[in-house]
């Protein structure tokens, strides 16, 4: 069984083409991208797994996985293709793992690569977010515990100092830091104001960062995800909140259909009337599994003896470091709380190959 999934952006935008037609040239351009990227990926990854055993990565992967779930539950007791993908189990069992079960058992699979391109911010990024660990402001939902390790694609080594963000909508559909048709009430102006669910970690000398947070809910067109983007070289301010720096990876990170089941059936997540969407009718899912090389969603573990006890997940990233996109936003959280920022985009997506960065302008595309 796979228990580890290394997902990667494209280099979408960034091929040296003349930019004198606009227009309808541009998709091709994206698809030449994505198509060059791939070739590239799969020959500078054919010895990664190798050199990975080698410098200790896997090891380390494996030792500190196993001391994560451990401090948890001791808090406790005191593809490829769309089709696999939706048909793969990503919840590590084993023969008789139980609570109680030695973690080396959960951990001793290193894993395998798998590509994925640049996916969707998104309209609810907000720029300026604090650096911080436990994002949950006290929202109630399944807590998780998330590890993301990110890897330079080219040369299979850690990305340390790199920033990643992540948000997700609450356990009842909602998003903080954002007043908009679609997400809740808009009438509740002081949403603008609120950060749970959304933050910033660095990345250490294994490239990996780790997140509190809760179980994302539901809303209407969207399967259960979270939105992540990858910052580098960018400059912490006195605040905690970043600056500069580009952006080479934005995407999106699901769970398995039969996990979101239990969770949804657990309060408050069932006070949720709207209709909810499935992985498998998700665009963005099948997006970034279509053509037969990605694995975006979470291996995960139990902390407890079931979810109410709370998740582990983890996943590892290849990166482009070379790459640069913008993620668009319409909301900014300032030093006078959140507000509405004017657009100059339409699209949710990362674009070209603009000046990235915790900046970045533009408007609201998929949620």
């Amino acid at each position: 069984m796979q228990l580890q999934s290394i997902i990667v952006m494209a280099t979408v935008g960034l091929a040296t083409v003349a930019l004198a037609h606009p227009g309808h040239n541009e998709a091709e351009r994206r698809d030449l991208g994505v198509q060059q990227f791939k070739a590239r990926v799969r020959r500078d990854f054919e010895n990664c797994a190798a050199k990975r055993e080698a410098s200790g990565l896997n090891a380390r992967a494996e030792a500190r996985r196993k001391a994560t779930l451990d401090k948890y539950r001791r808090q406790l007791k005191s593809k490829r293709d769309t089709t696999t993908v939706l048909d793969t189990s990503h919840l590590y069992t084993g023969t008789d793992v139980t609570v109680d079960s030695d973690e080396s058992v959960v951990f001793s699979d290193s894993g395998t690569c798998v590509l994925n391109p640049e996916g969707e911010v998104g309209p609810f990024y907000v720029k300026g977010e604090l650096i911080r660990e436990d994002v949950r402001d006290d929202e109630e939902g399944v807590p998780i515990v998330l590890e993301a390790q990110f890897l330079d694609v080219s040369t299979c080594e850690p990305i340390e100092g790199a920033y990643w963000d992540i948000w997700n909508c609450n356990s009842t559909g909602v998003y903080s830091g954002v007043v908009s048709s679609g997400n809740g009430n808009t009438a509740d102006t002081g949403n603008l104001d609120k950060i749970f669910l959304r933050g910033i970690q660095e990345t250490d000398s294994d490239g990996v960062a780790t997140f509190e947070s809760i179980f994302p809910g539901h809303y209407s067109g969207r399967a259960t995800h979270h939105h992540v983007v990858l910052h580098l070289d960018a400059t912490v301010l006195s605040n905690g909140t970043l600056t500069g720096g580009t952006v080479p990876h934005i995407g999106q990170l699901f769970w398995d259909q039969s996990l979101i089941s239990i969770v949804e059936a657990t309060s408050p997540y069932s006070t949720n009337t709207i209709e909810l969407t499935t992985n498998a009718e998700d665009r963005v899912f099948a997006a970034e599994t279509e053509d037969s090389t990605s694995d975006p969603v979470f291996e995960y573990v139990y902390i407890g003896d079931d979810v109410s006890d709370g998740i582990f997940g983890w996943v590892t990233i290849a990166v482009d470091t070379t790459a640069e996109y913008t993620p668009t936003y319409s909301f900014e959280y300032t030093s006078s709380g959140g507000e509405a920022v004017s657009s100059s985009s339409s699209s949710g997506s990362g674009s070209g190959s603009g000046s990235g960065g915790a900046g970045g302008s533009g408007g609201p595309g998929s949620h």
